[in-house]
């Protein structure tokens, strides 16, 4: 993206952050080691099915009914497990299940390990990924992506660090939690390589099969610093009961996409229903719900990915 798009984005997630966690303390508490999250309280229209985009849903597809959607529930605000202990919510789930509505489908949400959802995508396991997956060119190489949202990278530490953290380059001599399978693994790795090249410290980089391991490596002082899309991090520091604080700003705005398998023809109905939720205003009600309004965007492209 061109200087000038991505300085404004960057002020627009950096923003997101902010209304993450008005949000989140406003509704929510938890400690180090559990949560209590209170869910906010709107209530997302069932969609009714829109039959000239529900026509364009391949047969195969249609044949079955429903739409098995896989999401790494441990990412609040985006996908998490509800306080029932088995309820996926969060804007990912809220979206899916709208997409999934305007195409006459039923929607199956199905928690799983982030980076065992690209595969399964693949593989025909799932109909569709929703997890809050960076659009890239290398992963567009295995799944098409349908762009729904922007997002930048940001950190946090635990309450009280000496430490500030504010762009990749100050990692150098530091150690980082990051989930497994995560852009924000694949950023601290290379970044590690950059700076024991420039021999200005090793970075240990720290992996986890998920978010929750992640948080608790910080917490317990395993890492001095974590590290997640930039309104995922606003939400851990905002739900952590003072554990957590945000350090520096998001960096690396990039769009969420919807993965969906290469050549079974659900990749153009599924961007058709994206921008049909954006013009009924659902789309917008969704992020509001979420607090997560700034990573909002106007059309839904397919593989919008430059890098």
């Amino acid at each position: 993206m061109r200087t000038w798009q991505r300085g404004y984005r960057k002020a627009m997630v950096a923003t997101a952050i902010g209304s993450v966690a008005v949000l989140a303390a406003a509704c929510s508490s938890s400690s180090s080691s559990s949560s209590t999250t209170t869910l906010p309280t709107t209530v997302i229209p069932t969609q009714s099915t829109n039959a000239a985009l529900a026509a364009t849903v391949p047969s195969a597809v249609k044949s079955k009914g429903s739409l098995t959607i896989a999401l790494d529930a441990t990412y609040a605000p985006d996908e998490f497990i509800a306080p029932d202990g088995s309820t996926i919510v969060g804007m990912d789930a809220d979206l899916s299940t709208a997409i999934s509505q305007v195409l006459g489908l039923k929607p199956k949400l199905v928690n799983a390990t982030f980076d065992t959802i690209i595969p399964g995508v693949q593989s025909g396991k799932y109909a569709m990924g929703a997890s809050s997956f960076t659009d890239t060119i290398a992963r567009q190489k295995v799944v098409d992506f349908v762009d729904y949202f922007t997002s930048g990278e940001g950190f946090y530490v635990k309450t009280g660090s000496p430490l500030a953290f504010n762009g990749l380059t100050s990692l150098c001599g530091h150690s980082v939690a990051v989930e497994s399978g995560t852009t924000e693994q694949g950023d601290a790795q290379t970044q590690a390589k950059a700076c024991t090249k420039d021999s200005k410290g090793a970075v240990t980089v720290l992996s986890f099969g998920n978010q929750s391991q992640a948080n608790l490596a910080v917490s317990s002082g395993r890492a001095q610093v974590g590290f997640a899309d930039s309104q995922v991090a606003g939400y851990i520091v905002a739900t952590s009961n003072g554990v957590f604080q945000n350090s520096g700003t998001a960096f690396t705005v990039a769009p969420y996409g919807l993965a969906l398998p290469k050549g079974n023809g659900m990749t153009a109905p599924v961007q058709s229903a994206v921008n049909f939720l954006i013009g009924n205003g659902v789309y917008g009600q969704i992020l509001k719900k979420w607090g997560v309004e700034s990573g909002a965007i106007t059309s839904s492209v397919i593989n919008g990915a430059t890098s």
